[in-house]
């Protein structure tokens, strides 16, 4: 795949979403609810959800993962990156994350108005943010 210049074209076409092998259906069935995708693909270990076109999540199981701390507290693991999702109600949001597996951070943004910005934890404990 290469561009008419002759240099590698790049396509933006995954994220990929790291967890424990303990937590890797929760974490499937987390996203692929939250989202209301499909799972296209899946392994022992690896999962591939998304909409018909567009981007996916990737979801990987390694027995390496160590979950990350939010609000981040050096030197213990942190978030590396977070998702952001547009909701038009956080509050109807938030319980919907709730009931299928996420659970709201203990600690949230100061300075943002709570009916319109909701830190979250998914199943693994990856930060996710819910926003209007």
């Amino acid at each position: 795949m290469t561009s008419e210049q002759g240099t590698p074209r790049f396509e933006w076409n995954a994220l990929c979403i790291d967890c424990a092998p303990a937590d890797f259906e929760k974490v499937v069935a987390f996203y692929r609810d939250l989202l209301g995708w499909q799972v296209h693909e899946k392994e022992p270990r690896w999962a591939a959800i998304g909409p018909e076109t567009g981007m996916d999540i990737l979801v990987q199981a390694e027995d390496w993962y160590v979950p990350p701390v939010w609000p981040e507290a050096a030197p213990a693991q942190t978030k590396m990156m977070h998702l952001e999702v547009r909701v038009d109600d956080v509050e109807a949001a938030v319980a919907r994350a709730v009931s299928i597996g996420a659970r709201e951070a203990p600690s949230q943004p100061a300075d943002r108005d709570p009916s319109k910005l909701r830190v979250m934890l998914d199943p693994a404990g990856h930060p996710f943010c819910l926003w209007s």
